[in-house]
């Protein structure tokens, strides 16, 4: 197997996610790079672009169903911060793309996520369409054929976005989702 090759700006985005693993909450990007943009479907059939992250705080996160280990942990930290923010989690948006859209069918996302928080948003398309988002939000997929299937090395940062659907950083919920749900009050707003 040949190494990989990656480009100077592929590189510091690796840093940066690296760095954002390693940090306490959301890693705030000096220079934004990441610029949301998508044309998907979501898993109950409805095409959605990134307008739809407008308005509310949004939190974006790349996988497959297939993922044995970080995808569906991921996913239940996710289930569990909107757990902790309570019924303030309706003023937050998450969206799980799939890297893996040739099995992610609208059909097998919604039983997937059917495991998590039901505010939990899967989206799909053709591999052109998830291609397309992965180059907008800098992020990484890569199929490995095994002898028990297909599996995909991909990006595992959740993105944070602000009301107005701009990339603010990664939010970090290996502190639990108290600590997550704290870091996401001031996108979130004044309690009312």
């Amino acid at each position: 197997m040949a190494p990989y090759h990656f480009s100077p700006a592929r590189r510091r985005f690796l840093v940066q996610l690296l760095v954002a693993a390693s940090a306490p909450h959301v890693v705030a990007q000096e220079a934004p790079r990441v610029r949301p943009a998508f044309d998907l479907v979501t898993h109950t059939g409805r095409r959605v672009t990134q307008d739809v992250m407008k308005g509310s705080p949004s939190l974006v996160f790349f996988g497959f169903t297939g993922c044995p280990d970080i995808c569906p942990t991921t996913l239940f930290e996710i289930t569990q911060l909107y757990g902790a923010l309570g019924p303030r989690g309706d003023l937050l948006k998450t969206f799980f793309v799939t890297v893996d859209p040739e099995n992610d069918t609208p059909e097998r996302l919604a039983l997937y996520l059917s495991s998590f928080d039901p505010r939990i948003v899967g989206l799909t398309g053709d591999r052109a369409h998830v291609e397309a988002a992965l180059k907008a939000f800098l992020a990484y997929a890569d199929k490995t054929e095994t002898a028990a299937g297909a599996s995909w090395s991909h990006s595992a940062g959740v993105y944070v976005h602000d009301r107005a659907g701009a990339f603010v950083g990664f939010l970090e919920l290996a502190d639990g989702a108290a600590a997550a749900a704290a870091t996401l009050q001031p996108l979130l707003g004044r309690k009312r």
